[in-house]
């Protein structure tokens, strides 16, 4: 026996470092699964993003090997427990069998227990809010666009962007330019608003692989830190209506600078004040009874 287990370890040994050697050849894009919001010379998107990539790529390498091996059983137990040559009737039937019955029960439990585990821990490290962001700002969607309001202390120094569903040409080809901008600072802690003038909404920022609803009168909130400059494409994620497809915007990561220079020409246009209320559709938030006609006309 112990002839046998050191052949074992002499056998494992190069099978280990084959694998080191080809996981150490693997690009960034291969380690994290192909997703988007990575590169090879340069920093993920957003300080969450890998941890998105992690639980997602572990979570397929688990169930992957438990695919394998139910598999494997399955192939073995139909090669062998075929029916040989001259064999009749049915084989010998077994009401249970304890040992894999408990196995079958605790083996998927512990499967269930720990990607909850997981799943809860990096969800909870998402969605924790900055106390003291760097920056604020308050994304609105409406159907079919979207428009961003960068929050300020004084509502003097708020400045606001609105834009326009896209718009394809004959050839269904669309202007990139065309469409609304988030524009974000490099490197800087950022807490998103999200808001809807009217039905549900989600806002999916690609590259930042995360996305969050938005609905009219319960207001939504997104905190994390753009860690790589850049351009990315951002869409609404939920079935909104006729154009939800059309529903696109640019996300534009810049330095500091360049960032304050923006804020800057927004306000040169007189695009000033809080609009976050100022063109909602609905009436009947929740908890709150629209005034009917005989009651508007006593007022």
């Amino acid at each position: 026996m112990p002839s046998k287990r050191r052949r074992l370890r002499w056998a494992a040994l190069p099978l280990g470092v084959a694998a080191a050697v080809a996981l150490a050849g693997c690009t960034t894009a291969e380690l994290n699964g192909y997703l988007p919001g990575f590169v090879d010379d340069g920093p993920a998107a957003t300080n969450q993003t890998e941890r998105v990539s992690s639980l997602w790529v572990n979570s397929w390498i688990v169930l992957l090997a438990v695919g394998v091996i139910t598999w494997g059983l399955m192939a073995w137990a139909a090669i062998a427990y075929r029916r040989r040559k001259g064999q009749t009737g049915l084989p010998v039937q077994m009401r249970y069998n304890m040992p894999i019955e408990i196995f079958y029960t605790i083996v998927p439990l512990i499967l269930v227990l720990g990607m909850f585990f997981f799943t809860a821990r990096d969800q909870a490290a998402i969605e924790t809010q900055w106390d003291d962001p760097d920056v604020e700002i308050t994304a609105i969607a409406k159907q079919w666009a979207w428009d961003f309001q960068y929050d300020a202390d004084s509502e003097d120094d708020t400045v606001w962007t609105m834009g326009i569903q896209a718009q394809p040409d004959a050839e269904g080809n669309i202007d990139q330019s065309q469409l609304p901008t988030l524009v974000l600072p490099v490197d800087q802690k950022v807490t998103i608003k999200l808001q809807s003038r009217d039905v549900i909404h989600s806002f999916w920022i690609i590259d930042f692989l995360y996305k969050k609803d938005m609905y009219i009168g319960k207001d939504n909130s997104w905190s994390f830190i753009p860690t790589r400059v850049g351009e990315y494409a951002g869409k609404c994620a939920e079935l909104c209506g006729e154009y939800h497809s059309m529903m696109l915007f640019n996300v534009k990561v810049v330095e500091q600078d360049e960032y304050d220079a923006y804020l800057e020409t927004l306000k040169d246009q007189g695009n000033t004040g809080d609009i976050t209320d100022a063109y909602d559709r609905l009436s009947n938030y929740p908890g709150t009874t629209p005034k009917n006609d005989s009651e508007e006309g006593e007022e």
